[in-house]
């Protein structure tokens, strides 16, 4: 029944009273206007109330039935029902409230816009730090294995009279060596089958 309600609400609360209104502004036709506007405030009055109470009335019985008839009630040119409420109750609230909620909205609005502009510095700060320490530490980590490759490097270079080391085993110290380090005794095994 829920899904019945939704769709219900859909069609008669939303948008029937949408064509309508676009039937109003297109005739240019004031009461239309005003009838149609008094309809949306109560409107959206409603699915704010309505958004807290589903959560708290839904285990009522007949709730959606009720709101169903509600919104008919609201729409039936017979009842005039959002006429009604807004010049019974909301006209009346906001013209003595308007001063303060006027206030209430420059306020923030003010406020909303100071935290986007902190918000956004932080934001910029905080990816600008991450950017630093990602570049030193990807340098530190690039420094840490071109130093891990020269001691390699050294220790082969120093261990070569014990152990030789597979001319096809190469790794290249610097982008200028373009050639791999041939190994001391295979340059002098060379040498020494040139010599003879």
């Amino acid at each position: 029944f829920v899904f019945c309600f939704f769709f219900s609400r859909l069609i008669f609360g939303t948008l029937y009273p949408a064509y309508y209104s676009y039937k109003a502004v297109k005739s240019k036709d004031i009461k239309e206007y005003v009838k149609w506007m008094m309809y949306w405030i109560i409107f959206a009055l409603f699915t704010t109330a309505e958004t807290f109470t589903d959560i708290f009335l839904c285990w009522f019985p007949f709730y959606y039935e009720l709101k169903i008839a509600f919104v008919a009630w609201l729409l039936s040119p017979y009842t005039k029902g959002s006429s009604l409420l807004y010049r019974k109750f909301v006209h009346p609230t906001l013209s003595s409230k308007e001063k303060e909620i006027d206030d209430c909205l420059v306020q923030a609005k003010d406020r909303s816009y100071d935290a986007l502009v902190h918000f956004g510095k932080r934001g910029l700060n905080v990816a600008a730090t991450a950017a630093v320490m990602a570049a030193s530490k990807g340098q530190g980590a690039l420094s840490e294995r071109l130093r891990s490759f020269s001691m390699q490097d050294l220790s082969t270079i120093r261990g070569d009279s014990s152990s030789t080391v597979p001319p096809s085993v190469t790794v290249r110290t610097s982008s200028k060596q373009s050639q791999p380090k041939p190994s001391r005794s295979a340059s002098e095994g060379t040498g020494s089958s040139g010599k003879c």
